[in-house]
């Protein structure tokens, strides 16, 4: 064969060629998928993502499947949210559950904490009249649950929708979802407080239910100042959330050991606001 022939063979089938002439299906392919430019894709910010995600996701009030989103979080996601409402001095909650706020902290926390309180309340109760007297029958109190329930989920569903409501009202761009995300994490540090408050000594309980109030309600305060700003028409506000979280610590102090009912424990919390 004449060596010539060689050169006069067509080379576009050949493993490792480069034709020269594109298909126009494919390019039409690539315009498709990259939005006409050589294949490659144009990504819009996470942010308008998520929002634009979110209005496609919701189906209506009434509908379960509209509250999914906020339940789309995995165990190290929560962990690390329950890691930092334990630092109060941050104040960059916001900013990390501002691409994906989730509802379950708030359910989990609040849930847990209702359960350790009553548990821990007849506990305390049981070891009580066993070291005084012992000739009684001991029996659950279920009160405690009661109480605990509509201290607990009341004040964490409650609160958000008040300053949420006012905030708006103020002009502020508030997110009612973010605020019951944070609220629900600020109580976290009450789930190990429930359990030290069983120590019968009671100036260290007061020393103790002070101390997790005081980083509770920072957490609450710092937070909210970073996500509204620190304006002077709402600083009174700020005082205000610190106010009510320190509340909520007395409640959870009075709850673990008092048999009082539940209207004098409120009314003994009310006291302490009015003071």
């Amino acid at each position: 064969m004449d060596e010539s022939s060689y050169w006069n063979l067509p080379t576009s089938h050949l493993l490792g060629s480069v034709p020269a002439v594109v298909n126009e299906e494919s390019e039409a392919s690539y315009g498709r998928r990259g939005g006409g430019g050589r294949g490659y894709q144009t990504l819009g910010p996470p942010t308008e993502g998520f929002e634009q995600q979110s209005q496609n996701n919701w189906k209506g009030v009434f509908s379960i499947s509209s509250y999914t989103q906020y339940f789309d979080v995995d165990t190290a996601v929560v962990v690390n949210r329950l890691i930092s409402s334990f630092y109060p001095a941050g104040g960059d909650f916001f900013n990390k559950i501002d691409a994906n706020p989730d509802l379950y902290g708030l359910i989990w926390i609040t849930t847990t904490l209702v359960f350790m309180l009553a548990a821990f309340g007849n506990c305390a109760t049981y070891l009580i009249q066993k070291r005084t007297d012992r000739t009684t029958t001991w029996s659950f109190d279920v009160g405690y649950v009661n109480a605990a329930a509509c201290g607990i989920y009341g004040y964490s569903l409650v609160v958000p929708v008040a300053f949420y409501f006012l905030l708006r009202y103020l002009g502020s761009n508030a997110s009612l979802i973010r605020f019951w995300c944070m609220w629900g994490y600020s109580l976290s540090i009450f789930i190990p407080t429930a359990f030290l408050l069983l120590i019968p000594v009671e100036i260290l309980r007061w020393i103790i239910i002070l101390v997790a109030g005081t980083a509770s309600s920072c957490f609450v305060t710092l937070n909210l100042t970073s996500y509204i700003g620190g304006s002077n028409d709402l600083r009174m506000m700020m005082i205000a959330a610190f106010l009510l979280q320190m509340a909520l610590a007395i409640f959870i102090k009075e709850n673990s050991l008092s048999k009082r009912p539940l209207e004098e424990k409120l009314v003994y919390v009310f006291g302490f606001l009015v003071v």
